[in-house]
């Protein structure tokens, strides 16, 4: 039976995957509460004993040394305890072996539920324990269910969850498909740990970087910073700690194999591997490649860079819908303004003409105008009547300005004569300016132009002029008479 008992133990270890010690506390639990129950009182101090090596079980009392016992179960007299314990006194507790020869069926099956709770405690115990010490880490694991948009993911010991949040937008999950994600949290619950992952993260990439590259595992190239939008774009900064190795080269692997396999994982997403510089400035420009950079302008207590970029690269340079600029500026934590340099061009130009601008205007000299000469008047009308001031310039433009206009007389159009209109004209003060010519100056009026109408040519039928029969030689009849048509 000893040995029935230690092999269950073991069964019990390697089923749960904990260790012996662990399954031996959880069934002395158990046998606590079993024999309480029918041979101890409830207050009673008991403890149970299993040699892992014999499988033996001993249970131990506590009882009071008295003089005169009355209940025997939890008093004991002074001579019975000094036999245990030669110093005993009355008043004191000790502990007495009281191992029952059985229990009973109730007591069996109380013992079993508290042999399975203790040993999923311990389960419980144990996951979260382990999986803690992985956050950050990429394991792989098989979808086992989709449900409410979330996907469960089986890493081996426990089920965990990739919620909404953590999915990638343009990924589809199916049931048995095999990924690699990042622990990213675990939780106690009371139905056990919570083990919440990511495929969105950007410490993935920085993982699985770690995984394909052994120069970034063993820390010769080091990632400086990684900024991603999942499933579209991602840049990694890195930097080589040891002289002569390339970092970048060391990233991409021979023919791309490297990054390869990383792209291949993200399933499709694009990875720019830039080198990290100290200084911020060819940082900057660095981050922004693949376009090509004029200058860049930072200003340090702002953290803001202007970046001058060709007018041909400024497309290439915001990226579509900003995510180049916005990927560079998560990538090395400074505010990025793009501008053309056509339009840097044009502020300083602005700038420039601007103080001119306010400047007074320096006088021009004006050469006097000629005074126009002036008739002398006489005296007496001098004295009579009022000077007479020469009209302005303006007054004499205006007056100049002025619509011509013609009478015109209508004459009633006579029965059997064609209606002409009779044009009466005045003097008309000359002018410098071109003419306008109207359209009933250039029109012939009806009736004085030559008669272009075209008289009938009658022919005869069944005689027909020379000239007609060479035209109709050659042409097909159309069986239209002639003489019905006007030339």
């Amino acid at each position: 039976m000893k040995s029935d008992f230690l092999l269950a133990i073991t069964q019990l270890s390697a089923e749960k995957n904990l260790p012996k010690e662990v399954i031996l506390g959880a069934v002395e639990a158990a046998l606590v509460s079993a024999y309480r129950k029918e041979h101890f009182t409830p207050n009673q101090d008991i403890a149970v004993k299993i040699n892992p090596g014999t499988g033996k079980v001993e249970v131990w009392a506590g009882k009071t040394v008295v003089e005169r016992p009355v209940d025997s179960r939890t008093e004991i007299s002074p001579d019975e305890a000094r036999r245990i314990k030669p110093d005993a006194q009355p008043g004191e507790v000790i502990m007495v072996e009281s191992t029952p020869h059985n229990a009973g069926r109730i007591a069996a099956q109380t013992a079993k539920q508290v042999i399975m709770q203790r040993l999923h405690e311990a389960e419980h115990t144990a996951i979260y324990d382990e999986y803690t010490s992985k956050e950050g880490d990429v394991l792989s694991g098989v979808i086992q269910r989709i449900e409410a948009a979330q996907a469960y993911v089986d890493l081996g010991r426990v089920e965990a969850v990739l919620p909404a949040s953590e999915q990638v937008r343009i990924e589809r999950y199916r049931v048995g498909q095999r990924l690699k994600v990042l622990v990213l949290q675990v939780q106690r619950t009371p139905k056990g740990p919570r083990v919440i992952i990511s495929r969105s993260h950007p410490n993935l990439l920085r993982r699985l970087f770690e995984l394909e590259v052994p120069e970034v595992f063993n820390g010769t190239v080091q990632i400086k910073a990684v900024s991603r939008e999942a499933g579209f774009r991602s840049k990694v900064a890195v930097a080589s700690r040891q002289e002569g190795v390339d970092p970048v080269g060391c990233c991409i692997g021979l023919r791309g194999i490297r990054i390869q396999n990383i792209v291949n994982e993200l399933h499709g997403e694009k990875i720019d591997v830039i080198q990290w510089h100290p200084d911020p400035a060819m940082f900057i420009a660095s981050a922004l490649s693949p376009a090509r950079i004029v200058s860049v302008e930072l200003d340090k207590e702002a953290e803001t860079a202007v970046v001058v970029v060709p007018d041909k690269q400024l497309s290439l340079a915001i990226g579509r819908e900003g995510q180049n600029a916005r990927l560079a500026a998560k990538l090395t934590g400074w505010r990025i303004d793009i501008k053309s340099s056509s339009a840097i061009e044009a502020e300083r130009m602005a700038r420039a003409a601007a103080p001119a601008a306010e400047v007074p205007a320096e006088p021009v000299a004006v050469e006097p105008v000629p005074a126009a000469r002036e008739e002398p008047v006489p005296a007496a009308v001098a004295a009579v009547a009022p000077p007479v001031e020469a009209p302005s310039a303006t007054e004499i433009t205006l007056e100049a300005e002025e619509p011509q206009v013609a009478e015109v007389e209508i004459v009633e159009e006579e029965e059997g004569e064609e209606f002409i209109p009779e044009v009466i004209e005045e003097p008309v003060i000359a002018d410098d300016r071109p003419q306008i010519r109207f359209a009933e100056d250039i029109m012939v009026p009806r009736g004085k132009g030559p008669d272009r109408r075209k008289k009938k040519k009658k022919v005869v039928a069944g005689k027909e002029s020379e000239e007609g029969a060479k035209a109709r030689k050659g042409r097909r009849d159309t069986g239209v008479r002639v003489d019905d048509y006007e030339f």
